[in-house]
C-alpha cells in the first residue's frame, strides 16, 4: 500500500505552525512573507474543497517583541501579559492576510478545561463544525492569558493533536524547525538517520523524542511524539515536516515523500479526556 498516495484523499486537515516557523530567526519579528504564503496556501486548499484548521503559535513571541523583552518569559504572569498583547496583534495580521484572498478566518482560544468538561467539549466541536459549514478557517491557540498550570495544555503540538481528535480530522501536519523524526538530534549527531515512516509508535520511536531546539518554541520532538500518539490513536495520520517552506503542506497532500509520516491506528473506545489526565489506554 502506498501510504503517501493515500494522503491525497485527506479532507479534514489540522495544520500546526510554531513560533520559530512564523518569525525571523535574526530578530524574532513576524515573517510576513512566510505568513502570506501560508495564508494563500490554506485559502487555496479551502477553495479546493479541503476542510482546514490552523493551530498557530506566536502570541507570546509577538507580545515579547512588542514589549521589547530580550529574554524568553518564564513566569506565568509575564507569559500571560505577552500573550494578551501578542494574540490580538497576531490575529490582526492573520485577518488582514486572509481578507486579501476573500477568506473568512475565526479565532478559537482553548484551555484543557474545554476538553475535560463535557459541555465545553461538545460546544467546541459544534463551533468547529459550524465554522466549517460556513466556509471559515478556524485559527486556534491556547488561551494563555487565563490558563493556569492545571488548565494548560502546555504546547501547541499537543493542542493541535487534541483539536484533530476533537473534530475527527483525518490528517495532522506539524510544521517544525526540523525535517522530521531522526534517530537522534541531527544538530548534535551527524550520524543521525532520518525516519520517513513510523508504522506504529513503539517505545523505540518514543525514546527518540528530544527537548526544544529553539529559544522561541515550547515544544520539541518529545511533544511531537506525544501529539503523534493522540492523533494516531484517534484515527488521524500525522506528518512532521519542515516549516521553513510552507509548500511542504502542498507536497504532502500531493503524496510526495516529505517529512515523517506517522500512520493512524484508531483504537477502540478512544476517549480524549484520558490523554489529558495521563491515563492513555
Amino acid at each position: 500500500m502506498d501510504y503517501r498516495d493515500a494522503l491525497k484523499d485527506k479532507k479534514r486537515i489540522v495544520i500546526k505552525i510554531g513560533s520559530s516557523s512564523l518569525t525571523h530567526e535574526e530578530t524574532g519579528h513576524l515573517n510576513l512573507e512566510k505568513m502570506e504564503r501560508l495564508v494563500r496556501l490554506l485559502t487555496d486548499l479551502r477553495n479546493g474543497g479541503k476542510e482546514v484548521v490552523l493551530v498557530s503559535s506566536g502570541a507570546i513571541a509577538v507580545g515579547r517583541k512588542a514589549l521589547g523583552l530580550q529574554h524568553k518569559p518564564t513566569e506565568t504572569s509575564e507569559k500571560q501579559a505577552c500573550a494578551a498583547i501578542g494574540q490580538a496583534s497576531l490575529m490582526t495580521v492573520y485577518q488582514k492576510l486572509f481578507s486579501e484572498y476573500h477568506q473568512n478566518a475565526a479565532q478559537i482560544l482553548m484551555t484543557k478545561y474545554t476538553m475535560i468538561d463535557d459541555t465545553s467539549r461538545i460546544n467546541a466541536r459544534n463551533t468547529f463544525e459550524k465554522l466549517n459549514e460556513l466556509g471559515v478557517i478556524p485559527i486556534v491557540n491556547e488561551n494563555d492569558t487565563i490558563s493556569t498550570d492545571e488548565l494548560a495544555v502546555g504546547d501547541n503540538d499537543t493542542l493541535s493533536a487534541i483539536v484533530a481528535a476533537l473534530i475527527h480530522a483525518d490528517l495532522l501536519i506539524l510544521l517544525s524547525d526540523i525535517d522530521g523524526l531522526y534517530t537522534d538530534d541531527p544538530r548534535k549527531n551527524p550520524d543521525a538517520k532520518f525516519i520517513e515512516l513510523v508504522p506504529e509508535l513503539t517505545e523505540e520511536y518514543i525514546s527518540m523524542g528530544k527537548g526544544a531546539g529553539t529559544t522561541l518554541g515550547t515544544g520539541g520532538m518529545k511533544t511531537k511524539i506525544s501529539a503523534a500518539r493522540i492523533a494516531a490513536d484517534s484515527g488521524a495520520d500525522m506528518v512532521i515536516t519542515n516549516g521553513n517552506d510552507v509548500e511542504n503542506i502542498r507536497r504532502i497532500l500531493k503524496g510526495e515523500s516529505t517529512g515523517t509520516l506517522f500512520l493512524a491506528h484508531k483504537i477502540p473506545h478512544f476517549h480524549l479526556t484520558n490523554y489529558l489526565s495521563g491515563q492513555e489506554e
